[in-house]
């Protein structure tokens, strides 16, 4: 069934689907009306000679510039051209879709001023697999992702490049192909097309989708590691953290027991310390925050998703237009840039339980670095440096982009958000954490082969080694690790192990 593009129910889940599943979409007819409604007052005032900025005026530093009749349609051609600015390697085919998505979702509110035809072209440029091709820098973050979004409206003129079938193509060629007819542009409707924070706002959907699937492996990891740590698990009950209040710590230690349950730690028949360190008793605080951080993020990015992100906007029951900001990126850029750096914190948490895997002073009886051969082999050793390396990264990464403004624009644009400059970096930020989590897996499942003869694990955990050992062999002797590292950080991409987990505990929500 088609995702419904109506202005006001766009989630998460939903831009996933059409961005990374190709999910079809549809506009319904209330929506289509509202947009020529708005589209008939606008016609109306251009007739009337009133100001309207970006529509009979230039923009930015020019938008004291009024354009006579014969320059409003000929402004919105050379508005694209001009804002077609990007550089370097092509944004992701996911990435560029959900903008598409987004952006349909705002226009169908029928307050910015477009024709029909551009909500249209672009529902069925998504259905169809035209997806343009989009350069994934150049976008400040406002007055939206012009560069990127001006690259998405080339092709609403027969220009630019798309992807159709696996095909790079020229944009007239690809819609051809497609069966899509070229609206082409006429006033308003090129900056109707540009004028939002969608492609960055995109972008963080698709990264708080995946980082909610990777806060559930790092619980599955720590799981893992607290069985072959015999912790103590009484931080771990649910009362504790009610006392308290915080959702997401309480949502982690449920997450955890539920791995654990059905085995002997879980049960208390395993000996263990009256405290245990930070890293093994604060995961629910730890990872809990990130939770919480990740729920105010989703409900910024869903607002932005179904509001009007525009410049000018029109009131049409009003015969109202007002040129305000509603393009900043900075509600969506904040609090991401937080996600950013709760995704380190949670990676650091991961690297130091990994550590007392590996410290025979701290590992409760496991052998120096997870091999039977110390000395003579290193074991797990060197993948401890391998995550310290992706950490560092990950801490230079965390740095806020939000407050990197550079006014631009003849200081017109005198504060933008950089909120593209989070998106990227964000991504950078969990990749790494990818790898980071599967050493930890790796060393966990290590670390439990010992384990194995001593005492039963619980359920959760047992499925999540069982995974993780149809890819990596247990570590007898020395060999290059390597090739095991970059399989584990794949595995964790894949959330195969999640799924598998889910199957025998139920959801980890």
């Amino acid at each position: 069934m088609a995702i419904v593009l109506n202005g006001k129910d766009l989630t998460i889940e939903k831009v996933v689907r059409i961005a990374r599943h190709n999910e079809k979409v549809e506009i319904p007819n209330e929506a289509i009306d509202r947009v020529k409604k708005c589209r008939e007052m606008l016609e109306e005032k251009i007739v009337a000679h009133e100001i309207m900025y970006g529509v009979n005026t230039g923009i930015g530093e020019f938008s004291e510039v009024v354009l006579d009749d014969e320059q409003i349609e000929d402004f919105q051609r050379y508005l694209i051209y001009n804002h077609a600015a990007g550089i370097g390697d092509p944004a992701p085919i996911e990435y560029v879709r959900g903008a598409m998505a987004g952006r349909i979702n705002v226009l169908v509110h029928g307050n910015s001023g477009c024709r029909p035809e551009i909500p249209l072209t672009l529902s069925e440029m998504l259905n169809k697999g035209v997806t343009p091709y989009v350069c994934q820098k150049g976008s400040v973050g406002a007055c939206g992702d012009l560069a990127p979004m001006s690259q998405i409206a080339l092709l609403l003129m027969g220009e630019g490049k798309a992807y159709y079938q696996g095909e790079l193509l020229e944009g007239k060629e690809a819609l051809d192909r497609a069966g899509i007819p070229i609206p082409g542009l006429k006033a308003r409707d090129g900056l109707a097309a540009i004028n939002g924070s969608n492609l960055l706002t995109a972008m963080s959907a698709i990264m708080l989708y995946d980082t909610n699937r990777w806060l559930k492996q790092a619980e599955i990891a720590a799981a893992m590691s607290l069985e072959a740590l015999k912790a103590n698990m009484k931080p771990y009950t649910p009362l504790l953290h009610e006392i308290r209040g915080f959702k997401g710590a309480i949502r982690c230690a449920n997450a955890i027991n539920k791995c654990i349950q059905g085995g002997d730690l879980a049960e208390g028949r395993i000996k263990c310390k009256v405290q245990d360190a930070y890293s093994m008793r604060s995961t629910p605080q730890v990872i809990g925050a990130a939770h919480d951080a990740l729920e105010y993020a989703r409900s910024q990015v869903e607002i932005e998703l179904n509001g009007v992100g525009d410049n000018p906007v029109f009131f049409p029951d009003r015969k109202l237009q007002l040129s305000g900001a509603n393009f900043q990126g900075s509600p969506v850029s904040l609090p991401m840039d937080m996600i950013g750096a709760a995704v380190t914190m949670v990676s650091v948490m991961s690297e130091r339980r990994m550590n007392r895997l590996n410290n025979p002073a701290l590992s409760v009886g496991l052998p120096a670095f997870l091999t039977k051969g110390a000395g003579m082999f290193s074991g797990l050793m060197l993948s401890q440096y391998t995550a310290d390396m992706q950490i560092v990264e990950q801490r230079i990464l965390s740095v806020p982009a939000s407050i990197q403004s550079i006014p631009a624009a003849a200081d017109q644009e005198d504060f933008v958000s950089m909120g593209m400059n989070t998106a990227i970096k964000n991504f950078q930020i969990l990749d790494n954490a990818y790898g980071v989590l599967g050493i930890e897996f790796m060393a966990a499942a290590q670390a439990l082969d010992f384990r194995e003869e001593e005492y039963s694990f619980g359920i959760g955990v047992t499925k999540a080694k069982e995974v993780i050992r149809k890819y990596v062999e247990f570590l007898d002797i020395d060999r290059p690790l390597y090739p095991d590292h970059t399989t584990m950080k794949e595995l964790v991409k894949s959330c195969e192990i999640l799924e598998e987990v889910e199957t025998v505990v139920g959801s980890l929500e």
